[in-house]
């Protein structure tokens, strides 16, 4: 097993893993996400506001992780105002509980350490919840969302 970028090449794999994620989480599917995936993979990777790190296990890539790059105004626990948006992060069912997900994290937090980020978001799945705060994460009961 090795540990790579995600390049153009692998998005197509890396899409069918990510909708793989989002309906383990319970997501519902009302419309066809991969083109919508496709577009924003390729223009932030192209931009460096997306980065991810990936396991492969010969050709397969068995682990994925994802890291957006956003700047808000600065704030006192964040001066730089950029702040890493992390997602993406899934482990085949038959590589679980081997540390792959930690040494994934762990490589795009220092990501978004070397990007100038002053802090990194999730929100996590209750499957994830453990990883994160094992990592050091804190929960912030404040976050909330408005759909338009």
């Amino acid at each position: 097993m090795e540990y790579v970028k995600l390049t153009e090449d692998k998005l197509d794999e890396f899409i069918r893993l990510r909708i793989n994620q989002l309906r383990e989480e319970g997501a519902t599917e009302d419309i066809d996400l991969v083109p919508a995936l496709k577009d924003y993979y390729i223009r932030h990777l192209a931009d460096r506001t997306f980065v991810s790190w990936l396991a492969v296990d010969g050709d397969k890539i068995i682990g994925t992780s994802g890291m957006s790059f956003v700047e808000r105004p600065p704030y006192f626990s964040c001066p730089s105002g950029k702040t890493g948006i992390l997602s993406s992060m899934y482990t085949d069912p038959d590589y679980r509980r081997m540390g792959i997900a930690k040494e994934l994290l762990s490589r795009v937090v220092e990501e978004a350490r070397n990007y100038g980020c002053g802090n990194v978001q999730i929100t996590a799945s209750d499957m994830g919840v453990l990883l994160y705060t094992d990592f050091g994460f804190v929960k912030n009961g404040n976050f909330m969302q408005y759909k338009l």
